[in-house]
């Protein structure tokens, strides 16, 4: 097998994680993002001894369950760029039944290298977090097998929680945006430029419960809206405000439902003529 890395696999002073996790906080507060993973899971359909990166893993949960997949005789890689969600990753795993099939690492998406080239990749609401979306799928296509090397992902698709991101925008800066919600059609002809053959894709709206009660929507807001409140003048002030502004439209009278639609793409790396 082939050890893979891109040519673009380089870091330079400029490159940074654009978010700080809360690895606990994650886990217990929006366990929804990798449990709505699971059906990606079943679209990758692992294959018993194959190896797969998890790109993005977090705290490892569907690394896991790839690995269970996969079994004894298979391997599991996750990586992800935050170390908290990393050492999270492997403290979960240190005593489940998938310990020595699936190991972690950090490792930056649009830099990262294998020590072979691997049967499948897969990504669940990790890439919309990469505007440098080129650097990251010509390291996916380095990384996977010719010609039979599947990518499967799921990423925010434009119009993504337009109301929470547009209410940020106005409340501090639209230059403080971190995400990347491309459409189907851009990110298609990303991959292809790569080498990855579209076998499937699909844009669809998946409006998302937000746990924890009527303090759903800022808890949301603390996980994953960190670059906006960053420089918020009174964070407190803004979160109420959000509430306010938002209930109308993202609260059905018990709970807050976030305005999701996703892009979920299947490709598969071709052989170069």
């Amino acid at each position: 097998m082939l050890a893979c890395s891109s040519s673009t696999a380089t870091t330079t002073s400029d490159d940074k994680v654009a978010q700080d996790w809360d690895a606990e906080r994650y886990q217990t507060q929006h366990a929804f993002v990798f449990q709505y993973g699971s059906s990606l899971v079943d679209i990758l359909d692992p294959k018993p001894g194959e190896a797969i990166l998890d790109l993005g893993c977090g705290t490892g949960e569907l690394s896991r369950e790839i690995a269970e997949r996969v079994g004894s005789a298979g391997t599991v890689i996750g990586i992800d760029a935050d170390p908290q969600m990393i050492a999270q990753a492997k403290a979960s795993s240190s005593s489940s039944s998938t310990e020595d099939v699936a190991s972690f690492r950090v490792a930056d998406a649009r830099s990262f290298e294998l020590d072979e080239q691997v049967d499948a990749i897969f990504s669940n609401a990790v890439l919309h977090w990469i505007p440098e979306a080129d650097r990251a799928v010509a390291s996916m296509s380095a990384c996977l097998k010719e010609d039979t090397g599947r990518l499967v992902v799921e990423l925010g698709g434009k119009g993504n929680v337009y109301e929470i991101a547009s209410f940020l925008e106005r409340a501090t800066s639209p230059e403080l945006n971190p995400w990347y919600f491309p459409s189907i059609a851009e990110y298609s002809t990303l991959l292809e430029k790569h080498g990855l053959e579209i076998l499937s894709a699909q844009l669809y709206d998946r409006p998302t419960p937000f746990s924890e009660g009527e303090d759903g929507l800022r808890n949301w807001i603390l996980m994953f809206g960190g670059a906006f409140l960053e420089y918020a003048q009174d964070r407190e002030q803004l979160l109420q405000q959000a509430e306010s502004e938002l209930r109308p439209t993202l609260h059905n009278g018990d709970q807050w439902v976030g305005d999701y639609r996703r892009i979920r793409l299947v490709a598969r790396k071709t052989r170069k003529k």
